[in-house]
Formats: C-alpha cells, sequence, structure tokens
C-alpha cells in the first residue's frame, strides 16, 4: 500500500523553501511508534492525554500527516518525554554540523512560527536547542511544558515580549536574553513588522526522560 503525501502546515509568507513535511512525519512517525510499543500505551489513552483527536494522532503515527507544534508539544507532555526527542533524527557521531538549509522545521497551523531543531534532546546532553522565527506582529501562545521546564533564549533579531504564566511581559530587543519557567502557559510575540529571530534553549528537570534509539 502507498503511503500518501504528509500534509503540511502552511507556508508562512516570509520564510519558504526549508519544510520537509515527509522526512519530518516519517522520523515522527517511527519514534512515536517505537514509544508507544515501550510504554505500552494505546493510541486511544495517548488522544486522551493529549487531547489530539484520535484519529489524527493515529495519521501521525503512521507518517500520512505531520503534526504542527501544538500537537508534538502536547504528545510529547502527554508521554513524559523531551519534545525534542520525537524530532531529533537518528545522526550521531563526534561531530555533529547542522546546516543552515537544514529541512527539519516545524511549524504551527498558519505558518506565522516556525522552530527549527538546531541541536534536539540527547541523552548525553539533556538540553534542546532551538532557532525560532516568528512572523510580523504575530503571537504564538505556548502550553505549560513539564513541571521544572525551563527556557533560556536571546533574541537575534527584532523586538519580541515574552509573558510567561502571571509574570508580567518582558520586552526583548535584539541581543536580550531571558530565562524563565516554561511550566506555565507562556507566549512569544513579535512587536515589529518584519520577522523576528531568537534563538532557544529547553531544560528539562527530569533528565533522565528520553527516547532511546
Amino acid at each position: 500500500m502507498t503511503k500518501s503525501k504528509p500534509s503540511a502546515v502552511a507556508e508562512p509568507p516570509f520564510r519558504s523553501g526549508m519544510e520537509n513535511p515527509e522526512r519530518l512525519a516519517d522520523t515522527v512517525a517511527r519514534r512515536l511508534e517505537r514509544l508507544i510499543t515501550r510504554k505500552g500505551r494505546s493510541l486511544e489513552r495517548i488522544a486522551e492525554l493529549s487531547g489530539v483527536d484520535a484519529a489524527e494522532l493515529r495519521a501521525i503515527v503512521d507518517g500520512s500527516t505531520a503534526a504542527t507544534i501544538a500537537h508534538l508539544w502536547r504528545i510529547a507532555n502527554a508521554i513524559g518525554v523531551p519534545f525534542g526527542s520525537l524530532v531529533a533524527a537518528k545522526e550521531r557521531s563526534g561531530v555533529l554540523v547542522m546546516r543552515k538549509a537544514s529541512p527539519q522545521v516545524i511549524g504551527s497551523q498558519d505558518g506565522n512560527f516556525l522552530s527549527r531543531p538546531l541541536f534536539p534532546y540527547d541523552s548525553a546532553r539533556p538540553v534542546e536547542f532551538y532557532e525560532v522565527t516568528i512572523a510580523p506582529l504575530h503571537r504564538e501562545r505556548a502550553e505549560a511544558h513539564a513541571p521544572g521546564a525551563k527556557e533560556t533564549l536571546v533574541v537575534a533579531q527584532g523586538e519580541i515580549e515574552i509573558v510567561a504564566g502571571r509574570e508580567p511581559p518582558v520586552r526583548l530587543a535584539a541581543g536580550d536574553a531571558v530565562d524563565f519557567l516554561a511550566d506555565v502557559p507562556h507566549s512569544y510575540r513579535n512587536l515589529g513588522e518584519t520577522p523576528a529571530i531568537m534563538f532557544l534553549v529547553m531544560s528539562y528537570a527530569d533528565p533522565e526522560a528520553t527516547i532511546d534509539d
């Protein structure tokens, strides 16, 4: 049976040519299938815990659709693993190079928030490193991550507003950095009329939560 081509998120007007939904969908499908087998959990149970529709989750697991950032976060939180461990390709050596044209870019449903995993979670390095691009004037809302999860980010281009839980908004210009607990609902907003870029490091309180190859 021929697998249908994965559906992609909307192509953002400010950035194109980097997405490869088929390759990413295959990576996520392989990792999820392995994890589900190991944990002994049903798709229905994971769907219930994550809030992702069971049919949509099944399509993600069989690789016929590419998951959005929001769905991957919900699935990772439901299973209890780092986000990056769902998208990391099995390509490890003493020297790991990530080229600028790397096709593994994950987008929001509307395509206004793009995350490129530079160095996803690894058991030898329990942090994740991402390049994030936000469309002009767009606000991206994120659900609470695992208890104790922290985000450290630095703005490379533009001006961004960060709101974490009930903390007051923090405005950051290029070169500014912030560190905050990400186990509460939080948001990122591009305050400018051009794309904003930031580099984000995610760290977890439980370094043992990972998916083995």
